[in-house]
């Protein structure tokens, strides 16, 4: 749910006490802690990649869409220059990119042999199945100075404009999907090549004239995203739509890919409009057989969440109703990746609501689904007590951008089998300067090194009727490893005993530890939290006791 109108362009715990001297006491862990999975996930657990913000080009505006092909992102939007990592706006090495740009997803480089310019924001870029093509459609009229009305194709080989493709679109494109002899599209248009067209068209990948066979309908509202099923028999449309081909299908639903006739789809998770609220689909992603859906929701709790559902017949797979508008998806081998501004995942089991507010732009969870939701159903909700699947624990922070003055950060996402990243508006990631992309690596492509946070200083309190000290503190936590081992140190240097426990930023036990035969005099304690990838943060000192 959001509180502004979108103007989106108009595992089991574990604990182990260790020394001679060293006794574990109680640990209180609070209830809620089913997100246990990490870059080092338990056995049978996805592992994420890492909360690693890795160095990328920047942009000067909004990234609204981008995509993947083989090793390059492309990616489009609102902006007119690019620049290197951790340089400021106007460095003497940034560069004019308007509205559309190419990296290498490995490297976080431009390249700088795909220079194009579109007059107008791009709203969707999308691949052909074979690779040889990115499709990119938007509110641009000329690319390259060259007539190109709302929908372009490049070349991947070459980088160039494919000149034969032009077909005309009315007004705007938002969703593309693509085989790689047909384009099919929508957004909010009525014409194309001079033929009426209802929000939805498809033309022809070799000269861009249209597919006469296909004309479905979007009757009321616009479509944001496309999807084709496996073997591109049907095409999956998602958006702001009520009504699909002339009959009730609120935001999602199927059509023919040969002649646009509606076909069965048997989910409904996008709640029908009621007055001024209402939820609407704004991704799509098709991957082994199931769509996976975000949605953004209008109006006090409306679905805000993401779905999974068959592509071939729309049946629910899983619906995760966390709270707070999800704008791109991206399953990703085992794991779903997903941009949005989530407030409140009770429904999954993490982490709930806050006073004041607090917002979470960037979360993974399981293609398949592992539970029922903990929570009670969004308002005029189609489901109760559905399949939910369990969210992991990555959790980067993304600072919000002022570009669109929506008070977003991350618009878009997309990966390969090694890399992810992220597009949109933020300044900074992990408090590092970052504008508008960013990558993240599989834990083998990189050296993790955001560790714990640093946590507070311990307490110390020395019994009455013996030497022992007990050492009191609370768990700290990280931002892609739930598990952390705690070292309590006295006088900073002689290890005590260790203990380690699951922690979430939601989530953060009481831990103590006893030193049961400390030397004779005063000692303080220090606890040093390490995460699985070594990275370590040692508290403050305890007060002097003995």
């Amino acid at each position: 749910m959001r509180r502004e109108v979108l103007q989106r362009p108009k595992g089991r715990s574990a604990v182990l006490a260790t020394g001679a001297a060293a006794l574990l006491l109680g640990a209180a862990l609070a209830p809620g802690t089913t997100a246990a999975a990490d870059t080092a996930p338990a056995k049978g657990t996805p592992a994420t990649v890492t909360a690693d913000a890795l160095p990328t080009w920047q942009v000067n505006g909004v990234v609204w869409s981008m995509a993947t092909v083989g090793n390059t992102v492309y990616a489009t939007g609102n902006f007119t220059k690019a620049r290197p990592p951790g340089t400021k706006a106007g460095d003497a090495r940034e560069v004019a990119r308007k509205n559309i740009l190419a990296f290498d997803i490995t490297t976080g480089n431009l390249i700088t042999s795909f220079d194009h310019s579109l007059d107008g924001q791009g709203l969707r870029v999308a691949a052909s199945p074979d690779g040889k093509r990115v499709y990119v459609g938007g509110e641009f009229t000329t690319v390259d100075g060259k007539a190109h009305s709302r929908l372009a194709a490049f070349d991947t080989a070459t980088g160039a404009l494919v000149a034969g493709f032009a077909p005309k679109v009315s007004n705007k494109v938002r969703a593309i999907a693509a085989t790689n002899s047909t384009v099919y599209f929508g957004g909010n248009f009525f014409n194309v090549n001079g033929k009426s067209r209802t929000r939805l068209a498809a033309v022809k990948a070799s000269d861009g004239t249209n597919v006469d066979t296909w004309k479905p309908t979007a009757d009321d509202d616009e479509v944001f995203a496309l999807a084709l099923s496996p073997d591109a028999d049907r095409v999956i449309i998602g958006g702001r739509f009520q009504t699909l081909n002339g009959a009730a299908h609120v935001g999602v639903g199927a059509v023919s890919a040969a002649n646009g006739a509606s076909v069965a789809w048997s989910s409904r998770p996008i709640p029908a409009k009621q007055g001024s609220a209402f939820s609407y689909v704004t991704d799509l992603q098709q991957y082994k057989g199931v769509v996976y859906g975000a949605a953004d929701g209008e109006g006090t709790h409306w679905f805000d969440g993401r779905f999974a559902a068959k592509a071939d017949t729309g049946d629910l797979v899983w619906l995760d109703n966390c709270y707070g508008a999800t704008y791109g998806i991206k399953p990703y081998t085992n794991t779903v990746y997903s941009v949005s501004h989530a407030h409140d995942c009770s429904s999954a089991g993490t982490f709930r609501e806050t006073t004041p507010r607090t917002w979470h732009r960037a979360l993974s969870e399981t293609t398949k689904a592992t539970g029922t939701d903990h929570g009670s159903p969004s308002v005029n909700s189609n489901y109760s007590e559905q399949p939910i699947p369990t969210q992991l624990h990555w959790y980067p922070t993304l600072a919000v951008g002022s570009f669109t003055q929506q008070d977003q950060a991350a618009w878009s996402i997309t990966g390969n089998s090694s890399y992810l990243a992220l597009g949109g508006e933020f300044p900074s990631v992990n408090g590092r300067a970052q504008q508008g992309l960013v990558r993240f690596a599989a834990k083998a492509k990189s050296t993790p090194k955001v560790g714990p946070v640093k946590p507070a200083a311990p307490s110390a309190r020395r019994s009455l009727l013996s030497r022992k000290v007990t050492v009191t503190w609370k768990a700290t936590w990280d931002q892609d490893n739930a598990s952390l081992t705690y070292t309590v140190l006295r006088d900073g240097k002689t290890a005590v005993g260790t203990v380690t426990r699951s922690s979430s930023f939601w989530n953060l036990p009481s831990l103590s530890l006893a030193d049961t035969a400390p030397p004779a005099g005063k000692h303080t304690y220090t606890v040093k939290a390490a995460d699985a990838d070594g990275n370590t943060a040692t508290s403050a000192a305890s007060r002097s006791v003995g």
